[in-house]
């Protein structure tokens, strides 16, 4: 199918232009003033922004978790995703213990067949042994995956302690990969947790409560302290408070390459959810690290607007009435996971284009890529340029759309952006050429998605080996 959007603005994370855009085999093959070609298909972006479609780094599709497993498939979610903008997906991996990670990331790779866009994986080191480290480079060299997920927190479970973090940490600097984390303090939480308890809090309130800001500041900086020891970039994922803030800019200050990710939610949503006096409304918003009190919010804030924060995701990760009331009587079993990919991307320009705190250019960047370029995607996606996947928003900076899980496509019974009313909407949304969302109708279609490699940021690893050799504490001769 071809494919000419005319008449629009098209913007970038570097410049925003008057141009037309045609598409044909869903890659972009001229952008240019007043194209003449012939087309199967023509939209009239006129008074509209043209902009690479949105890229969400963190997401949880079908994913098995505290008992139960995630009400939105691979199809849905990205369905969903499609009617807010996006037209990619990173989703995460995640092996049980002694699991193999090969076989782990062929199960996750035959749910995401399912699929409406296109998809990537993160994968999850939640365990050490020699096997890790050789499925680690077989991934890397042969299924295009280049970074490493480990989870500081969820201890008895996933939790990767710094006896996994270390040699993985390395095992990335040898693979051109990178590794990124969830931080916060295992044994701190599990410990905050049995007090909690202790002191007859067993409501959703419990959960911010075992998980202070501290929590996730310690995991934060042990983490980055650890990746500049061993001299490999990291990524944070989640970054929720001002704790967790302070190692990465005293850290990037340093030089350290380190890259921050932030919620949509985060920014936007305070911890008193979690005191409503509505046991359901309360637990709906149990998600690890928990919403934070207002002022961390205008922290975060600052963070993306200074470029200290790089990337905008939401951790989607839905679980419906039924599967949260499994914590009815102990917080600490309320499946932890908030949804938000339909919203991200318009809940962003409300609060951030619309009010000033962004411009056009940043959102761009905060919302595709940043995250394009970080993970090695980049100019593939992120961009609008020739040679680019037609992966394409038409945005109407005009509509209006109000949130409400009556209305959304996510699966999920409920959305925490619920009654808001967002200014900035998308019209249409292209992937690789396909209009999916076509002017409030949704035609995704299941399993039209590709799996998209990312290679190593360094394919040298006998170099890389070198290096390593070279750069090693050296005996002194006495």
């Amino acid at each position: 199918m071809s494919l000419l959007i005319k008449n629009g603005t098209v913007v970038t994370a570097d410049q925003s232009l008057t141009a037309d855009v045609y598409c044909e085999g869903g890659v972009i093959k001229k952008v240019g003033q007043s194209l003449e070609v012939t087309t199967d298909r023509v939209i009239d972006a006129g008074g509209m922004y043209v902009m690479p479609g949105g890229i969400d780094p963190h997401t949880h599709m079908e994913l098995p978790f505290m008992g139960t497993v995630a009400s939105e498939s691979f199809f849905t979610g990205t369905a969903a995703g499609a009617a807010g903008g996006n037209t990619m997906i990173l989703d995460f991996v995640i092996p049980s213990p002694k699991e193999s990670l090969l076989d782990a990331y062929k199960k996750w790779r035959g749910w995401a067949e399912k699929a409406a866009t296109d998809y990537s994986f993160h994968v999850a080191v939640t365990w050490w042994d020699k096997s890790v480290y050789e499925d680690m480079g077989t991934l890397v060299k042969k299924y295009g995956v280049n970074s490493f997920k480990h989870f500081m927190a969820y201890k008895g479970a996933i939790m990767a302690p710094d006896e996994t973090l270390v040699p993985s940490f390395k095992r990335c600097l040898e693979l051109g990969a990178i590794p990124t984390v969830h931080a916060e303090n295992g044994e701190l939480v599990s410990f905050l947790q049995k007090e909690m308890k202790t002191q007859g809090i067993m409501g959703p309130e419990g959960h911010p409560q075992s998980r202070p800001p501290e929590v996730e500041g310690e995991a934060a900086n042990r983490a980055i302290r650890i990746a500049q020891s061993i001299g490999v970039p990291i990524y944070v994922v989640h970054v929720s408070c001002e704790e967790a803030l302070e190692p990465i800019l005293r850290a990037r200050k340093e030089g350290q390459r380190v890259y921050g990710e932030c919620l949509a939610g985060h920014l936007e949503i305070d911890d008193s959810v979690y005191y409503n006096k509505d046991w359901e409304y309360a637990a709906a918003h149990v998600m690890s690290p928990p919403f934070r009190p207002k002022k961390h919010q205008a922290s975060l804030w600052k963070a993306l607007q200074s470029g200290n924060l790089q990337t905008t995701a939401t951790d989607h990760c839905c679980f419906c009435a039924e599967q949260k009331a499994m914590g009815k009587e102990d917080f600490s079993k309320i499946p932890n996971g908030t949804a938000g990919i339909e919203d991200r991307m318009a809940v962003l320009w409300d609060s951030g284009v619309n009010t000033g705190r962004l411009t056009m250019n940043e959102f761009v960047a905060v919302t595709s890529a940043n995250a394009a370029k970080i993970f090695n995607l980049y100019p593939r996606k992120g961009s609008i340029q020739a040679g680019a996947d037609a992966d394409i928003v038409v945005w109407d900076p005009e509509g209006k759309r109000t949130i409400s899980a009556k209305t959304h496509h996510q699966n999920v019974d409920f959305n925490i952006f619920e009654g808001r009313t967002v200014k900035g909407v998308p019209k249409y949304t292209i992937s690789r050429g396909n209009v999916i969302w076509d002017d409030g109708e949704l035609k995704a279609v299941e399993g039209a998605g590709r799996y998209i490699d990312r290679p190593p940021y360094n394919r040298d690893y006998e170099a890389v080996k070198k290096a390593l050799v070279h750069n090693a504490p050296r005996a002194v001769k006495r």
